[in-house]
């Protein structure tokens, strides 16, 4: 008899996503979030988009956006970067055998080593996840192992992630509201305020201090002896110290890690999103020997952390395909020269508009600094679009570039006036042209029509407090 397995020809993926093209948003509606549905819907976000090549997605009609957004930054090689794509169908083709879960693997094992290799000293091992706010929660459980203590300290507007563990070290109320209570042992410190942070450190109790390099939301840098100070307290107060590079890892700074602009020496380094390729959700924690001992320590524990998908194979594939192209196409350089570019470009706006204050970050994440202008006439208009909603006017930046220029961006925090661009680090000059020129163009518009600004402030105040209502 025939050992032969029989295929299955009756899923088309091509023909179900042609019969359902443009049913996306009454799917959602009807059996997912209905609620994000209408909000794209009222900031005109609603595209139904059919590709994705490089820093470009492609809608039904063949128009082409500029992905200034990246997945928040998912996508540091670009939408289906050839590479990538390549290894995983070789990985189908062999026809691996993933998940044998009582195995030792061995591309897990192959990527383990690529970023330890990789790595500040002192990162010895790997534990692989399947996503950042995983890697976080992983994070904050070694850290407990390992020093015996119990509490975490973090930053405010800090993100984390949104699984329970990971929004305990949340610094957005606007995400907090409504999962209380969280875990216990928590506690607040501003973001660059080491005395502040040593006043919580030297109680003697704190298993970790976890923090981002640089904040995603606000794009927040701290002042540069910060990092000096928050690592010398750590040390001093047996405290482990957290480098949450989920978003700012893998090259998007200018550096591999966003920790090596400041020497930061941490104990622990959480990544995911670029590591993915785009493809294959996957994370990584990186940390000590002495610490995954801790965790571990004996073959009766040998299992007492882990995770179903961990180590699948293609998101292993992914990863070491996605650290091949960073090096092959010095995507970490590139990342620090384009930003360099980008943000100097950018300066000339700052000097043009008096609501457009700054430009802050590293690499190609940067973040757009807007407020309160100095003129009477344009003073006047931003107060009243304050008065409806603590920054809105950063929406009337993203919106206009969105609906008009075929930019993607996104507002960078909630109540706050600023925007976020985080491009694919294979971005380059005619991006750069393509965004600067946008943003001219929308800048423009608004301090020569503010009166105009404003009404459409107005209509989204109103349409966010019906759908609140």
């Amino acid at each position: 008899m025939s050992n032969a397995v029989v295929t299955s020809m009756t899923f088309d993926l091509r023909q179900l996503l042609e019969e359902n093209a443009g049913e996306g948003p009454a799917l959602h509606e009807r059996f997912m979030n209905r609620d994000k549905v209408r909000m794209l819907r009222a900031i005109s976000f609603d595209r139904r988009y059919v590709r994705g090549d490089g820093c470009y997605l492609f809608d039904r009609e063949g128009r082409r956006y500029l992905d200034f957004l990246a997945g928040f930054g998912v996508f540091a090689l670009g939408r289906n970067h050839p590479v990538v794509r390549s290894a995983l169908r070789d990985a189908l083709d062999l026809e691996l055998p993933s998940l044998v879960q009582m195995d030792s693997p061995p591309l897990a094992g192959l990527l383990a080593r690529a970023l330890v290799e990789r790595a500040p000293e002192g990162l010895e091992r790997v534990l692989f996840t399947n996503a950042g706010a995983e890697t976080v929660e992983s994070a904050l459980k070694f850290a407990r192992a390992a020093t015996g203590r119990s509490r975490i300290v973090y930053c405010d507007h800090a993100f984390h992630g949104l699984t329970l563990g990971a929004l305990s070290v949340n610094g957005g109320a606007e995400f907090r509201r409504g999962f209380g209570p969280l875990l216990p042992g928590c506690a607040s410190v501003p973001f660059g305020d080491a005395a502040a942070l040593e006043r919580e450190l030297r109680r003697g109790d704190v298993a970790a201090f976890i923090v981002e390099p640089i904040q995603g939301k606000g794009v927040n840098l701290a002042p540069e002896d910060y990092w000096l100070q928050a690592g010398e307290f750590c040390r001093r107060y047996g405290t482990l110290l957290i480098a949450d590079e989920v978003q700012t890892g893998l090259g998007r700074t200018g550096r591999l890690l966003a920790l090596e602009h400041w020497g930061i020496r941490p104990d622990i380094v959480t990544l995911s999103k670029a590591l993915s390729g785009g493809y294959i959700p996957v994370g990584a924690l990186l940390c000590s020997s002495r610490i995954l001992e801790r965790v571990y320590g004996s073959m009766d524990r040998a299992e007492v952390h882990s995770s179903t998908f961990e180590q699948n194979a293609l998101a292993m594939v992914a990863g070491l395909a996605t650290l091949s192209v960073i090096e092959d196409e010095h995507l970490v350089a590139r990342a620090e020269s384009t930003g360099e570019a980008l943000m100097g470009r950018l300066q000339p706006l700052v000097e043009r508009y008096e609501l457009f204050h700054s430009v802050r970050g590293k690499g190609l994440m940067v973040g757009l600094v807007f407020g309160e202008p100095s003129s009477r006439r344009l003073r006047a208009e931003f107060r009243a679009l304050e008065f409806v909603r603590t920054g809105l006017f950063a929406q009337l930046v993203v919106g206009p570039l969105f609906t008009r220029h075929r930019v993607l961006t996104q507002v960078a925090a909630d109540k706050m006036n600023v925007v976020k661009i985080l491009p694919p680090l294979v971005c380059g000059e005619e991006e750069i042209d393509w965004f600067v020129g946008a943003l001219d163009d929308v800048l423009r518009a608004v301090h020569e029509h503010p009166a105009s600004a404003l009404g459409l402030g107005l209509r989204l105040a109103k349409g966010a407090l019906s759908r609140a209502g």
